[in-house]
């Protein structure tokens, strides 16, 4: 390959690096990337992009390295630029990887939205949030299910989840749980797509997000974009949706690229105002009005129900939590937390004590959570060690507030208990009003 070329490194977690990859570097003459390199997520790293999504510029496909080597890979392939690429980092975060690309003889780059959204001719809603954990399931869910009640075809496009072989992940489309199976999806991608599957609402998911974008509008009307983590969307939205979360206040102000898309936002979305604390609520709304007044703003509760509840009260729990939430998301509690106090569980006992192999390895690298269990589930070794940390567990029930049933990818010796939680306007019908106004601007009607 020509010297011309400038030599990259893309920094990422197998999402955002791959798109960033497909849609600017890989038919690209000007730049040669050498490798990717990958982070949050275990087990990730030591593969390859292959050739089949590389295209013909690079035959052999692309290396994933650990991003903690990124001082010895900017040396080793001389390497010009280094381009950050995944998300829910703080700015601070985002700069020193700016700092160590530098200090190495780098420059640094971030890519937006014009040079990485792809058009759809159909009309895109896209849901995403500031922080990963402030309620875009529920979100994309109650819309979706609105949608389908008025006979309208949707397609549900998830931000990618491709943890495992990226030549068969390319294009997936999952109609009915026992797709999560034949795609042999990781826990993390169960959470995120079981919900929806039992709506009734198609999820398209993958690598190539041109393929699956093309697929998708053969199959729908309008297409929803589920974004994850805090990240914006692939996929140039008509009306953008952002979930905030007055836990975290503030947290949109500082957060990659989660500032991004409150600065972008349609319409935001103030959850979970029942369990917060109203001096974080106001402050939301001070930071709304001062840096993003045209948006339009919406209030929700975030409910959480079980149909098991003597199962809880009065017993010794270990709580279940969604992986992402409470890892890389910085909660210490989630929707199974709150549904153990509000039942009045005896005691919450702490898991920690119980953890084997990389549960324990994970309760070191994010020592913030005490009282919860995270679903960590990215390997069929993982998710066995998630089933025998529960089972070692010295309590009468697990509670889980994942939004997937745990039961049926692990055997426990004790009942589970499953939280569903759904987001609830303050003022009812705002949500669907805004909808109904989109439909009629794009003329789309039952």
């Amino acid at each position: 390959m020509s010297q011309m070329k400038r030599k990259v490194i893309l920094l990422g977690a197998a999402g955002r690096d791959f798109h960033n990859f497909n849609m600017f570097f890989r038919g690209n003459p000007n730049y040669e990337v050498v490798c990717f390199t990958a982070t949050q997520i275990p087990f990730i790293t030591g593969r390859k992009y292959p050739p089949e999504l590389s295209g013909p510029l690079y035959p052999k496909g692309v290396p994933i390295f650990d991003e903690r080597d990124l001082p010895k890979l900017i040396k080793k392939f001389d390497v010009e630029l280094v381009v950050f690429s995944y998300s829910d980092v703080s700015n601070q975060y985002v700069m020193e990887r700016a700092a160590i690309a530098m200090a190495n003889g780098a420059s640094y780059m971030l890519l937006g939205p014009k040079d990485t959204m792809l058009k759809s001719n159909k009309p895109v809603i896209s849901v995403c949030a500031v922080r990963t954990g402030s309620g875009k399931s529920p979100t994309t869910r109650k819309i979706g299910k609105y949608l389908l009640s008025k006979g309208i075809k949707v397609a549900v496009i998830r931000h990618p989840m491709p943890y495992g072989n990226l030549s068969e992940q390319i294009m997936e489309k999952f109609e009915t749980v026992d797709d999560l199976d034949r795609y042999k999806c990781t826990v993390e991608e169960r959470e995120d797509y079981e919900h929806l599957i039992k709506a009734g609402l198609p999820v398209y998911a993958g690598v190539d997000y041109e393929k699956i974008l093309r697929t998708a509008e053969k199959d729908a009307e309008i297409i929803i974009w589920d974004g994850g983590n805090n990240d914006y969307p692939f996929i140039k939205p008509d009306l953008s949706i952002v979930v905030t979360d007055p836990h975290r206040a503030g947290h949109e102000l500082t957060y990659y690229p989660g500032n991004v898309n409150f600065l972008m936002a349609d319409v935001i979305i103030i959850n979970k105002v029942d369990t917060a604390e109203k001096e974080k609520i106001e402050l939301l709304r001070k930071h709304i009005k001062q840096f993003n007044p045209r948006a339009m703003v919406i209030e929700t509760t975030c409910p959480v129900t079980t149909n098991k509840p003597e199962l809880i009260k009065n017993k010794r729990v270990v709580v279940v939590e969604d992986g992402p939430t409470v890892t890389h998301g910085g909660m210490k509690i989630g929707a199974g937390y709150l549904a153990a106090e509000k039942y009045g569980a005896k005691e919450i006992v702490d898991p920690r004590p119980f953890a084997v192999g990389t549960i324990k390895e994970t309760y070191k690298k994010y020592p913030h959570l005490e009282k919860v269990l995270p679903a960590m589930g990215y390997s069929k070794k993982q998710i066995n060690e998630l089933e025998q940390t529960l089972n070692k567990a010295d309590c009468d029930t697990v509670v889980t507030g994942t939004p997937i049933d745990l039961s049926l990818i692990i055997k426990i010796n004790k009942p589970i208990v499953h939280v569903v939680y759904g987001i609830k306007e303050v003022r009812e019908g705002e949500l669907t009003r805004i909808i109904d106004e989109f439909l009629d601007k794009k003329q789309i009607r039952k």
